[in-house]
């Protein structure tokens, strides 16, 4: 395969579907910007991708809580089509309200019916719209292909809903991919640094295969070194943290 077709879905309210493809392409894959009315009559077909993302914005105006409408959309419409992709080895990306949007259509943690969820997102502890950056740490022992090699990054979240709850009997089987941290790497370090209030400062998890991932910060805003906010007076790299985790589902993809 010459080049890794990724499929960034679009609704009414998305507004990072821009950046994330140009991350996507400069990754070196071929992107396309398809909205979710056009997997639902047919005109683009999830089969034909290697990858899918669900990027940040406000969804339908997170009217009902934060991606819940197109969540429903999702389960209710293309609910096969996502098992089948999944199915064939394709991988999904959800960022920020993609985030909300996987868990809510039982997508994440894995594939599941709605009414048994164990795992949701809700309003900050801090009862406010959070929009600054934050550290990370990446779990070593995550089995998400998104993440390989990467130790730590440093990235900007924008939510007001990204505080994950958990029933505890399923926090130890969870695959946490990304916790908040200080500058130290403490992983129980609390507001500011956990935005949100998240149990055990959860910042993105996977499902059991690795290849289902999502996270509450934005990647597709730190792939040059010039958007680091301290990049003139820290120095500049050519690459931000984020980009990396458009190399690796590019990577990944390309052996489907």
């Amino acid at each position: 395969m010459s080049k890794v077709r990724t499929l960034i879905l679009r609704a009414p309210g998305t507004n990072c579907d821009e950046e994330t493809a140009f991350a996507f392409e400069q990754a070196g894959a071929v992107v396309s910007l398809v909205h979710i009315s056009q997997l639902i009559d047919r005109t683009k077909q999830l089969k034909d991708y290697q990858i899918m993302v669900i990027p940040g914005g406000f969804t339908y105006g997170d009217d009902m809580g934060a991606g819940k409408v197109l969540a429903n959309e999702i389960r209710l419409k293309l609910g096969r089509d996502i098992e089948r992709f999944t199915e064939n080895g394709g991988l999904i990306l959800g960022i920020c309200n993609g985030f909300q949007v996987l868990v809510k259509t039982g997508i994440l943690p894995g594939l599941l019916p709605t009414s048994k969820l164990p795992l949701t997102l809700t309003t900050n502890d801090s009862g406010r719209f959070e929009c600054r950056w934050v550290y990370l740490v990446a779990n070593r022992e995550s089995r998400c292909v998104f993440t390989r090699g990467i130790e730590r990054m440093y990235l900007p979240v924008a939510h007001g809903e990204g505080k994950v709850v958990a029933d505890p009997k399923v926090l130890p089987g969870l695959d946490v991919v990304l916790y908040y941290t200080d500058e130290q790497g403490n992983t129980k370090a609390g507001y500011p640094y956990n935005p949100n209030g998240s149990v055990a400062n959860i910042a993105g998890i996977s499902d059991a295969t690795g290849r289902i991932f999502a996270l509450m910060p934005h990647p597709e805003r730190f792939t040059r070194g010039s958007q680091h906010p301290r990049w003139q007076s820290e120095g500049t790299k050519e690459r931000g943290d984020g980009f990396r985790i458009f190399t690796n589902a590019v990577k990944w993809a390309k052996s489907l």
